[in-house]
């Protein structure tokens, strides 16, 4: 796994090896994104191969851009790469920072551009299956609840987004 992704050395942004930045908790470039309709958001299990968190469930997907990749289009190319998601506009929701510990060595420290996109009706899901173990629909506050009560069931970082963002994140949806 030689992948570069952006990566702060000091305060310099650098391409770095993934492995490396995780194994180092340096701070980096991620992309989350959240797929909803009305109130329901989709999530996915991740594969039970991925090199961290794996059959944890988590946002609809989430990912580093390649270095040199603007967040939006890293947020449009991991949707259909993921999820065989096309279409779809996401809108940037917000940009956060965490730390987290992820196990096995590996440590998130990210600068997260976080975005949402609205489903379309009967939108075709194709999930890979070396990224993806399953995915479904669940209401916003019901997930809330689910992390809350089954933390060791989701992500880190999905934990925090939805402890400590919930607003940031999906003002919009709550409010209507």
């Amino acid at each position: 796994m030689n992948d570069q992704i952006p990566a702060w050395v000091g305060d310099k942004l650098t391409p770095m090896d993934k492995m490396e930045v995780h194994r180092q908790g340096l701070r980096h470039k991620a992309v989350s994104i959240f797929v909803v309709d009305g109130e329901k958001v989709l999530i996915q299990r991740r594969a039970l191969g991925k090199y961290h968190s794996p059959g944890l469930w988590s946002n609809t997907c989430c990912t580093h851009p390649h270095w040199n990749e603007r967040p939006e289009e890293c947020a449009v190319r991991r949707l259909r790469e993921e999820l065989g998601i096309s279409g779809l506009y996401p809108a940037h929701a917000d940009r956060l920072e965490y730390r987290a510990d992820v196990g096995q060595g590996l440590i998130e420290h990210e600068v997260v551009d976080i975005y949402l996109a609205y489903a379309r009706p009967d939108m075709p899901l194709a999930p890979d299956p070396s990224e993806v173990d399953a995915v479904r629909w669940i209401g916003l506050y019901d997930l809330a609840a689910e992390v809350r009560r089954h933390p060791e069931r989701f992500s880190r970082w999905l934990a925090i987004y939805l402890s400590s963002h919930m607003d940031r994140i999906f003002g919009a949806l709550l409010r209507s």
